[in-house]
């Protein structure tokens, strides 16, 4: 049998050009029992209207529904109360958020102005020296630094048997 005007008619469909009548007529053939192969693909897309006119809720839905919007209950709504702090909360948002910007703002501004005074000075001819003899001078540092040694090692013991006391209590 030759199916050329059923191939115009789906090539038609396709571009969007079939009238009503003939979107019918697909739907028509392709509501046959017995399909040449090559149309079997195209069955499910023309039956559609069958099989959803198949398709019922049912009883049971109908029933839950009627007990759902009976007249005998009646469900209260209540009104939320938002406080005047809640209320206000988006506005305090954005005044803390401006604030930040100008406190940052000025920040940067300050920043800029004083950059004279923000530079320090390196003219060592300006200093003074506070030993005039070098090796009092340098046996001052030593022992500056013998005691910063010595508290740094100090602190570092202390910490080393805080860090084992707290191991040995979690265990």
């Amino acid at each position: 049998m030759d199916y050329s005007y059923i191939d115009k008619l789906l090539e038609r469909y396709w571009q969007g050009e079939t009238s009503v009548e003939e979107e019918e007529m697909l739907r028509t053939f392709f509501r046959q029992r017995e399909l040449p192969s090559r149309f079997e693909p195209y069955r499910r897309l023309f039956a559609y209207e069958d099989v959803a006119a198949s398709e019922h809720l049912g009883a049971e839905f109908d029933e839950r529904m009627l007990r759902m919007i009976e007249p005998g209950e009646q469900h209260v709504v209540r009104a939320r109360h938002i406080s005047v702090a809640a209320r206000l909360r988006p506005f305090l948002k954005a005044a803390a958020s401006v604030a930040v910007v100008l406190t940052i703002g000025g920040a940067i501004e300050h920043s800029f102005r004083n950059e004279n005074a923000a530079t320090p000075d390196f003219n060592y001819a300006t200093y003074k020296d506070t030993y005039k003899d070098p090796q009092v001078a340098a046996e001052k540092v030593s022992s500056s630094l013998r005691d910063m040694s010595e508290e740094l090692q100090r602190q570092q013991s202390a910490d080393s048997a805080r860090a084992i006391g707290k191991d040995k209590s979690v265990q």
